[in-house]
């Protein structure tokens, strides 16, 4: 296991290689790997483990009724899921969580995290400060969303989210973690409805992109 990459996650700040091991062994991680599109949670099961992303990448996904599929996020390499779940007592998933590519997680049983061991562990009160820090980040990242999904037009929701990437990476050339099924998800918009806008920008010379790499002009 690469301690060393799991120390420097936002789950383990401030803890080294040796106390990352050592807790890890407390909690009973273990790893698991995942095939593009195995499903690693499903809506309306229990679960006991956060899982913690250590290759590839998870699509936090909400189907409704009609088969309708809404992405709520993308959860990259050394980012976590389902914390809100585990200390919510008896609360069963509300959405899918669905490996985006080939992808290997770690999972800590929650249990074991939320409540102190019997020698006392220094390093649970680390932990459960740094997921108290995480649960906020994921909540102002769906507020993020909805800001993105609030325009009524396409074209508003794609300038949204293309102009905060751009913003929060300092740079008009990037790349985003979505395809361009995952993107019209993620963005509650018909996908061919939004790959002709996105069309329109480019003629326009309001933006260029190629696949998922994509470059906003400074002026159009």
């Amino acid at each position: 296991m690469n301690y060393a990459f799991i120390s420097k996650t936002k789950m383990f700040f401030g803890l080294s290689e040796e106390e990352t091991e050592s807790v890890l062994t407390c909690l009973k991680a273990y790893t698991k790997k995942y095939k593009k599109g195995e499903v690693i949670y499903r809506a309306g099961s229990m679960i006991e483990d956060i899982g913690l992303v250590l290759s590839g990448s998870v699509n936090v996904e909400q189907n409704d009724a009609w088969g309708n599929l809404s992405i709520l996020d993308n959860i990259g390499r050394g980012r976590v899921f389902a914390e809100a779940y585990v200390c919510a007592a008896k609360e069963m998933m509300m959405v899918d969580v669905v490996a985006a590519e080939q992808t290997e997680v770690l999972f800590l049983h929650a249990d074991r995290l939320i409540h102190t061991c019997k020698s006392s562990c220094p390093f649970h009160t680390q932990l459960i400060g740094n997921m108290l820090s995480i649960m906020a980040t994921k909540n102002l990242n769906l507020s993020r969303k909805i800001s993105h999904t609030t325009p009524k037009s396409i074209r508003g929701r794609l300038l949204s989210y293309l102009s905060y990437q751009a913003m929060s990476l300092g740079k008009f050339e990037f790349e985003i973690p979505f395809n361009r099924q995952q993107l019209a998800d993620y963005l509650c918009v018909d996908r061919s409805a939004m790959s002709n806008e996105l069309s329109r920008m480019q003629k326009e010379g309001i933006i260029t992109y190629e696949k998922n790499k994509f470059i906003l002009k400074e002026q159009y």
